[in-house]
């Protein structure tokens, strides 16, 4: 939480109101009487939090609740589908996205656009985004939104605590800030405040949060906020989320935390050496995983080319689709290359497992399409060669599962990442901005 104040009476105020609202957005519609459990005070202690977070317009009342035992039945409250939402933004190899998550979770508009990124000017990219940006926050302006904070997915190497992109090989990029050209890309226009709607946009003076963060990051932190796995639920709270395209990286989750390094680059598995003596790699390196399980080292592999998948498949995912494809007929070059690169994978793997002791491995970006014919080599090199002993209660190896969010993970863990300053500390948002602009977070 990032609720700030210590233990003063200002401080523990907040920390409670972002602990009702985020009660009700978890588990919602509550009674007042239901929220004060949730937190653990009496119904009097919770009706002013509650009534705060009204005027603020974060929850609304939904009708009659239940009656739980004396006194009056109260209304049940809920987060409200208007006032602040999160913007994420995802700039990938080949595409631009965009979108918008209101409290509820809920996505409430989107926008995306082939782009060919790689070794492309950032300033072009970030214009094409900023439009982007404008577009996504126009929609929402009308439905009574507005951008409560903005974080950029990157496939690179952001310095940690800053908007500075320090290496993103495949785009091409070297010390990249990107605060300056977002500057002026969430600028609503003004939408007068309903009388009954105090949280609509008509404030003064607030600015709009910004984030940068690496792509995989926001795919492990989408993993544990929205259930990514194949039976609904959120991972365990240790785990090792890979997602791979064209670059490979990965998201070390430890006790519910992403584990960031001292310079926030900690996952940069894809130029972890598989075959030392291997393929020279962009990076200086040789025999990097991503020389053997990126998508276009598993097309050049296959005898195939981007050229080919873009012309076969238009749009984002055109490698992945085409491989999977492929796959899926039974062409044995494609079927064997994408065999390699799990066990390129699974070497790789072994090292942070053996390291690291995951309860998971998960696969996300482009691995989920193409997990049947990636798994038996990657979870067998992973049984070869983890050390931990088999127990009957566990067995030697982490559980290597499939994320049912696929290559939205990074963009919909950058939405919820912006949104997630608003539930933290409501109070920020009591004061919805005019006509903001973007501040680094």
């Amino acid at each position: 939480m990032t609720a700030s104040g210590g233990d003063t009476q200002h401080g523990i105020r907040r920390r409670n109101l972002a602990r009702v609202l985020q009660a009700v957005a978890a588990e919602g519609p509550l009674s007042r009487a239901g929220a004060a459990a949730r937190i653990g005070v009496t119904r009097a202690g919770v009706a002013p939090l509650v009534d705060e977070l009204l005027r603020a317009g974060l929850l609304v009342e939904t009708g009659r609740a239940a009656p739980s035992g004396r006194g009056r039945p109260g209304s049940e409250l809920a987060v409200s589908d208007r006032g602040p939402a999160g913007i994420g933004a995802e700039i990938g190899v080949d595409h631009l996205a965009v979108c918008a998550v209101d409290l509820r979770g809920r996505v409430r508009a989107r926008a995306a656009t082939d782009a060919a990124n790689r070794h492309s000017a950032p300033g072009p990219v970030l214009q094409e985004l900023s439009a982007l940006l404008a577009g996504v926050a126009a929609r929402i302006a009308a439905e009574g939104l507005y951008p409560a904070g903005l974080t950029v997915a990157v496939p690179g190497l952001v310095a940690r605590g800053t908007a500075t992109v320090v290496h993103a090989p495949n785009l091409g990029w070297r010390e990249v800030d990107l605060a300056p050209a977002l500057a002026t890309a969430l600028t609503p226009p003004p939408v007068p405040a309903p009388a009954d709607s105090p949280g609509a946009p008509g404030g003064s003076g607030a600015s709009i949060p910004l984030g940068v963060e690496n792509e995989a990051n926001l795919g492990a932190l989408a993993e544990l906020r929205l259930g990514g796995g194949p039976d609904g639920l959120a991972p365990p709270p240790d785990f090792v989320h890979v997602s791979a395209e064209i670059g490979i990286g990965a998201a070390v989750v430890v006790d519910g935390q992403l584990l960031r390094g001292a310079r926030g680059f900690a996952g940069e598995l894809g130029h972890v050496p598989v075959y030392p003596d291997g393929l020279p790699c962009d990076c200086g390196g040789r025999g990097c995983l991503e020389q053997y399980a990126g998508e276009e080292a598993v097309l050049r592999a296959g005898g195939l080319t981007s050229a080919r998948a873009a012309a076969e498949h238009p749009g984002p995912g055109a490698r992945g689709a085409l491989l999977a494809r492929r796959a899926a007929a039974g062409d044995s070059a494609t079927v064997n290359a994408l065999a390699d690169a799990g066990t390129a994978l699974g070497i790789a793997l072994a090292g942070t497992v053996n390291l690291l002791d995951p309860r998971a491995v998960v696969l996300g970006g482009a691995l989920t399409r193409l997990a049947p014919w990636v798994l038996p080599s990657l979870e067998r090199e992973l049984t070869l060669r983890t050390t931990v002993a088999t127990t009957p209660d566990r067995p030697g190896r982490p559980a290597v599962e499939v994320s049912r969010l696929g290559a939205d993970g990074p963009l919909l863990g950058a939405a919820h990442t912006a949104l997630r300053a608003v539930l933290d500390d409501p109070i920020d948002a009591c004061a919805p901005p005019h006509s903001p602009h973007v501040r680094f977070r």
